[in-house]
């Protein structure tokens, strides 16, 4: 299995149970989805799936938790989006009487609606508790994100079995652990994949700085004051969490300061997600020398959306925390150079958890280090300092960019399956091949 859940010998019953699928709701029973993400995130992932899913057919009733992108889209939610957002040991904790609340709640609802079909965006320690509730009972389930089972305990991979028909993978290194496991997978991409905007990256650098700039009135400021006196611009994006801001940021400055003595014409730009990051940020800048302040600019901009795309589409190269801004940096077609460090203990404890060599999106997608990667006792100005030098340097640009190009290309050849059109061919196959269900399924 690469790039499909299973081979497809029901092929003439699939087609001609997805032609009934799509009749006119007169002549067909509602489909009704039982539907809960647990995050922001998940919201925009569930509304684009419920949007590809009302363009098929126009008498879903929707049951469940999401945001206002999915309600949007037909959902009346439950009960708000924030009370199962819950991160952290400590804070699921705290929350845990409430949580359990939560998920009777919606084992109650989703009885009371009669669901065909349950979907759970993320939030797999919530979602895949309740599907287990569920998938015994003859409802359809799916888990949209996979948990990082390939990672990290594959050992999850027997609850998964027990709770889902069909898990949704945003990366198709995701699928080895599932194929093993004899598990129906489908590489459905990551949704970055189709909301980077284009013009990012076929408008040239230079137009796309000046656009950047004259949008913004910080930008405007900082450059005005430097002339022509730039020689290259590098984005500079430390997380966006006070934890790894205070952890991180220092050390990126340490490198800047040393950046700045080697090319006093270097220019970093640091776009923050909210008005209190950037206050955060600013903070940390303000008791470094005149020198490093008067080389950054720390911006925010609620008026362009997605800003820091925007930022690191307009720079030469981005040095940045790990996360998923590596996959935006790549897709963007940036070099970048990672900077990253944990607490010791924690850090320690993830060396003998994790199993994959990288930490760097880039890196695990490549299977190579694609990208440098200074993690722990690594991440020091000098060595900061050199790997920026040495990555700005023409041949070592180009080697970088032209993987990057190849590890996007073949992410894109790989992701090619819509969500939707995905959980309906599954679900027909199973259909088919289920003996004695335990609730019959509907006919479309």
């Amino acid at each position: 299995m690469t790039d499909s859940a299973t081979s497809h010998p029901h092929t003439d019953s699939i087609s001609q149970t997805e032609t009934n699928f799509n009749k006119p709701k007169t002549t067909t029973t509602p489909l009704v989805i039982a539907i809960v993400a647990g995050e922001v995130s998940g919201d925009s992932l569930g509304a684009d799936f419920m949007q590809q899913m009302n363009n098929l057919r126009d008498d879903i009733v929707w049951v469940g938790v999401g945001g206002t992108k999915m309600q949007a889209q037909g959902l009346q939610s439950i009960f708000p989006l924030e009370r199962l957002a819950v991160m952290g040991l400590v804070e699921v904790m705290a929350q845990l009487p409430d949580l359990l609340k939560a998920r009777r709640e919606l084992l109650s609802a989703f009885k009371t609606a009669n669901i065909d079909w349950f979907v759970g965006i993320d939030a797999p320690d919530f979602n895949l508790r309740v599907a287990k509730k569920l998938k015994p009972q003859g409802v359809f389930c799916v888990q949209y994100v996979s948990p990082s089972i390939w990672a990290w305990r594959e050992s999850r991979i027997h609850n998964i079995k027990a709770a889902t028909d069909l898990v949704l993978c945003l990366f198709p290194f995701e699928l080895p652990v599932y194929e093993r496991h004899n598990h129906p997978a489908i590489c459905v991409g990551h949704p970055l994949l189709r909301t980077i905007d284009q013009a990012l990256i076929d408008t040239p650098i230079n137009q796309r700085r000046s656009e950047l700039v004259w949008q913004n009135d910080g930008l405007q400021q900082f450059f005005i004051e430097r002339f022509d006196d730039v020689s290259q611009l590098i984005c500079v994006m430390p997380g966006s969490r006070r934890g790894e801001i205070t952890a991180i940021l220092p050390l990126m400055l340490d490198g800047i300061q040393k950046l700045i003595l080697l090319d006093p014409k270097l220019c970093f730009i640091i776009p923050t997600v909210d008005q209190n990051h950037q206050y955060i940020v600013q903070e940390v800048i303000d008791q470094c020398s005149e020198q490093l302040r008067a080389a950054i600019v720390v911006v925010y901009d609620d008026t362009q959306p997605e800003f820091s795309q925007h930022a690191m589409a307009a720079s030469d190269i981005v040095m940045l925390a790990s996360g998923t801004a590596t996959l935006e940096a790549m897709l963007l077609e940036r070099p970048m150079v990672v900077v990253y460090q944990l607490n010791q203990l924690t850090y320690q404890i993830a060396k003998r958890l994790v199993k994959v060599p990288y930490v760097a999106l880039p890196n695990i997608l490549a299977s190579a280090p694609i990208v440098p990667e200074l993690i722990q006792e690594q991440a020091s100005g000098d060595n900061i300092c050199r790997t920026v030098m040495r990555l700005l340097q023409p041949r070592a640009y180009a080697e970088q960019l032209k993987d990057l190009l190849e590890t996007k290309h073949t992410l894109q050849q790989q992701s090619n399956h819509e969500p939707a059109n995905s959980v309906i061919e599954q679900y027909f196959m199973s259909d088919s091949n289920a003996s004695n269900p335990t609730q019959p399924r509907k006919t479309f």
